[in-house]
């Protein structure tokens, strides 16, 4: 081989070693071995659907933790399990007695492997039901790439220092953010995923009476918003009680929450340091989305397959799970 060739060859393998994982990935992925896949996934959420209406929020936050820890690999999803030595991030700050789903994953799990047995990882199953989510509640539909595999091992440590928390400031969180090679517009477009969905009085009652232990509410919300948000959420009261993320259009996939944001509506602390941080890089997109739901739902969807990309396992890393609570 020529040396100007081989130079080139060796190009071309660092290159692909680098995208290698991502490059894996397919929308066409099971389009031989499990063509329904993506209706399958829908059809279990429709029925969800018919008794909890915020199942879809419940469900693309599922994918949203899972990609954060370790990449898109299904970690979130594993049980305890002494012998295997798992200590699960379900019990992780972020995710005990708070995410939730865990049940209609499952349930997509066993009609999948009905149809098409030991094909279809748990990972993919997160990253379909996310998009199959917000379709069904109205927003922008995508093709979804697939073939990731699923984890052995779980990360609750990682679980407790990479997921972005709803109290944190902004600079934290865009640093979370940047940590898995997500930038501004994605942390932007991605909080925007708060337009449908409900939070515990306890992951935003601070703001509305001793706002970072000074005694009065948070300076950025509204007055009237604080007064309904006090009226849902009396001092000393069911720590536990929900709250729309989205006053206006509580289940409904659209681009209201940054209007919310512009009129000092954000239920939480991280939604509306979006547009109230002075000087801030996110002011502008929180703009641009509130005046073109078109352009949002564009965003989202690419910033969605950014946060998809995150360290996938391929190829013969990791392995199908036959149930997502338990390594095979």
């Amino acid at each position: 081989m020529a040396p100007s060739s081989l130079a080139i060859l060796c190009i071309l393998l660092a290159i692909f070693s680098f995208y290698g994982s991502n490059a894996q990935l397919s929308a066409n992925f099971y389009a031989t071995t499990c063509p329904n896949v993506s209706s399958i996934v829908q059809n279990v959420i429709q029925q969800a659907l018919q008794s909890d209406a915020r199942i879809g929020a419940s469900l693309i936050r599922l994918h949203f933790h899972d990609c954060f820890v370790n990449g898109c690999d299904a970690s979130l999803l594993l049980d305890n399990n002494a012998t295997a030595n798992i200590v699960s991030e379900k019990d992780a700050a972020p995710n005990a007695n708070s995410a939730r789903g865990f049940d209609v994953v499952d349930n997509i799990k066993s009609a999948v492997e009905s149809s098409c047995p030991g094909v279809v990882s748990c990972a993919d199953i997160l990253a379909l039901a996310a998009e199959a989510s917000v379709s069904l509640a109205g927003g922008p539909s995508w093709n979804v790439s697939l073939g990731r595999r699923d984890s052995r091992t779980a990360n609750q440590g990682g679980a407790n220092t990479s997921i972005p928390s709803p109290v944190e400031g902004l600079s934290n969180i865009t640093a979370k953010f940047s940590a898995v090679g997500l930038n501004v517009t994605d942390l932007v477009a991605l909080s925007g995923a708060h337009t449908f969905g409900r939070a515990q009085c306890r992951v935003f009652s601070a703001r509305l009476n001793n706002f970072n232990g000074t005694g009065n509410p948070d300076p950025t919300l509204n007055t009237t918003y604080l007064a309904n948000l006090r009226q849902i959420c009396p001092q000393n009261g069911n720590a536990t009680t929900l709250a729309n993320l989205d006053p206006t259009t509580s289940d409904s996939f659209d681009n209201n929450y940054f209007a919310n944001l512009q009129n000092n509506q954000g239920l939480l602390q991280s939604d509306q340091e979006l547009f109230s941080t002075a000087g801030a890089a996110t002011v502008s997109i929180v703009n641009t989305f509130s005046s073109s739901q078109n352009t949002f739902f564009q965003s989202f969807v690419q910033s969605m397959i950014n946060m998809g990309n995150i360290s996938p396992l391929t190829g013969t890393n990791g392995e199908i799970r036959s149930d997502c609570k338990r390594v095979n």
